[in-house]
């Protein structure tokens, strides 16, 4: 048996509860892994509401780290031991052990601990795709990107990333004092999109030019001025709705605004199979290990005490990464 957060049915984070479950072998394809951190994420809470459904009872959150304790038929990657972490799109992260699919965890180098890898798969490798997979190419040196919510956990990371890699970072936030945060993790311009319009701060930033690319997990409340934020032949990359979805909208605006591209994403896509899952992981695990990236790991909780990170995560009062501790 193993202690664990379930939801038996979808509401406010007073549904998360602590159980005990049963912990079996992995069958073929399958790892059981004891985890030592496990990372909080928004898709947590849109599991957790029911916007995102999934069958009831069920198991919350979808990325962690810990050690391997077996391994099933054909997992050739992994053995007894090794030290681990995953992103996965089949929740249930949110306890002390689990049996799993093999093909979304990956070996964690010697150098990265296990809060850091907790915090950093699934917001890392969404980093990762998002700047170099969903930018179709685009991007040069010297370019101009709009990452809504920069002080948030993947924001972070991807400020710090966009400027390694030689582009302009301009962020937005809700606070001064997540701009500052944002601002000292690379970013080049920070926009306090409560106090400014930050489509008038881009345009004058860009001088009027627009960026080529916005990256937006925020939703109905940025999308069409994110819209208006780009130079022709831009792309819109949607990766989130913390804010509540995009309404419907017809695609024949696009062409007015510049010829627009844009596409709704989302991480699983990308590490659909078990080698491309690894060569991402391994380019974020160099970013880290080479200090081009350094994780923020903001918050820490209890697992009994999820309800109360849920209500941090919703009311805006995290920034970087969360973690449960175990």
């Amino acid at each position: 048996m193993t202690r664990a957060i379930q939801i038996q049915k979808t509401g406010g984070p007073e549904e998360l509860k602590l159980v005990d479950v049963k912990v079996g072998e992995p069958g073929p394809g399958e790892i059981r892994i004891r985890h030592k951190a496990v990372g909080l994420n928004f898709i947590d809470v849109y599991h957790r509401t029911g916007l995102y459904p999934l069958p009831l009872p069920a198991g919350i959150g979808g990325e962690g780290s810990g050690i391997v304790e077996a391994v099933g038929e054909g997992v050739t990657h992994l053995k007894a031991g090794d030290r681990a972490a995953y992103a996965t799109n089949s929740p249930g992260s949110y306890c002390e052990a689990r049996v799993m699919n093999a093909k979304h965890v990956c070996k964690i180098p010697d150098a990265i601990d296990f809060d850091t890898a907790a915090a950093m798969m699934l917001k890392g490798l969404t980093a990762q795709y998002l700047l170099k997979r969903s930018s179709l190419g685009q991007l040069q040196k010297g370019d101009h990107v709009l990452f809504h919510a920069a002080a948030g956990g993947v924001g972070l990371i991807a400020v710090q990333w966009g400027k390694a890699l030689g582009y302009e970072m301009i962020g937005t936030a809700g606070s001064d004092e997540k701009c500052a945060l944002a601002k000292e993790h690379g970013a080049a311009h920070m926009i306090n999109y409560a106090k400014e319009d930050f489509l008038a701060r881009v345009k004058e930033i860009t001088g009027g030019k627009g960026v080529k690319i916005v990256y937006d997990s925020v939703g109905k409340d940025t999308w069409e001025k994110s819209l208006d934020c780009l130079r022709p032949l831009g792309i819109m990359a949607s990766f989130g709705n913390s804010s509540g979805p995009v309404p419907p909208f017809a695609p024949g605006i696009l062409g007015p605004k510049g010829s627009l591209f844009v596409t709704r994403q989302t991480l699983f896509t990308h590490i659909a199979t078990r080698e491309t899952c690894q060569q991402m992981a391994d380019d974020l695990f160099d970013a880290v290990t080479s200090g081009k990236v350094k994780i923020r790991i903001a918050q820490r909780y209890p697992l009994e005490n999820v309800q109360q990170a849920h209500k941090d995560l919703e009311a805006r009062k995290t920034t970087g990464s969360t973690i449960l501790t175990l």
